[in-house]
C-alpha cells in the first residue's frame, strides 16, 4: 500500500520506518524538503532509510492511497491545506496527531475538548476524506513496536465514520503488530483518547518514561 506519512517530527519519522518495515511503500511529507533534509535528526534518519523519499506534502498526498497525519497538531489543519483538499478526497486519512497547546509552558493544555476535537475538526474540514483516528495515546516507538511494553498486551482506539476506512486502518495496526484493538465508534469518541494526552503527559512525570500504555481489561 502507498502511505505518506505527513511530518517529519520523532511521531512521523517512526510511523514511517515501522509501516515501511511492515512490507508498505511509504514517502514522507513535509513543507520544504530541503529545509528538513538538512535537519540533522532527519538527515541521519534518511541516512538509515534510504528508500524512503522525502516530498513536498502535496506531492506525498497525491500518490498516496493512506495519508497519516503526523504534524504538530496545533498545525494539522494548516499542513492538511496544504497538502491539498483535492489530493485527500476518497482516502483513508489517519490522524495521529493531539491539539497540544504549549502556550502557556509544561505541562501542556489541550487546544480543544469536551464538546469537539481535533480528529472532528480534519473531518469536518475535509470532508471527502475518510478520517479515523488512532494512535495517539502512546509514545510513537510503541506506535510501531506494542510488543515493546507489557508483550503488547495493551490498547489502540480507533474512532471514524467510515466503517471500511477502519477495517483499512485495523489492517495497518495489525501489520504493525497491534493484536488489542478498540472501536470506540464515530469521530466523535476522538474526544476520549484525545483528552487522554493530560493523564499521558503526568503519568510520564510519574514513571519517568515514556514507555508505557493504557489497556482495556474486559
Amino acid at each position: 500500500m502507498r502511505i505518506a506519512v505527513l511530518g517529519t517530527g520523532a511521531v512521523g519519522l517512526t510511523l514511517a520506518g515501522g509501516l515501511a518495515g511492515a512490507g508498505h511503500q511509504v514517502r514522507v511529507g513535509t513543507r520544504d524538503v530541503v529545509e528538513s533534509a538538512e535537519r540533522e535528526d532527519v538527515a541521519g534518519w534518511l541516512v538509515g532509510h534510504p528508500d524512503i523519499p522525502l516530498s513536498p506534502l502535496d506531492e506525498a498526498a497525491a500518490w498516496a492511497q493512506v495519508v497519516v497525519n503526523a504534524t504538530n497538531g496545533s498545525a494539522s489543519l494548516l499542513a492538511l491545506e496544504a497538502a491539498g483538499e483535492p489530493n485527500l478526497a476518497g482516502k483513508v486519512l489517519i490522524d495521529v496527531a493531539n491539539p497540544l497547546d504549549f502556550s502557556g509552558g509544561f505541562p501542556p493544555t489541550l487546544l480543544v475538548c469536551d464538546i469537539d476535537s481535533l480528529g472532528e475538526q480534519v473531518q469536518r474540514r475535509f470532508p471527502d476524506a475518510r478520517v479515523v483516528k488512532t494512535l495517539n495515546t502512546m509514545n510513537a516507538s510503541i506506535m510501531v513496536d506494542p510488543t515493546s511494553v507489557a508483550d503488547g498486551e495493551h490498547t489502540v482506539f480507533l474512532s471514524g465514520d467510515d466503517a471500511a476506512a477502519k477495517a483499512v486502518v485495523q489492517g495497518l495496526l495489525e501489520d504493525l503488530g497491534w493484536t488489542d484493538i478498540l472501536d470506540l465508534g464515530d469521530i466523535t469518541t476522538a474526544r476520549g483518547p484525545e483528552m487522554v494526552l493530560p493523564l499521558w503527559v503526568r503519568t510520564f512525570g510519574a514513571l519517568g518514561t515514556p514507555e508505557f500504555q493504557l489497556r482495556i481489561a474486559r
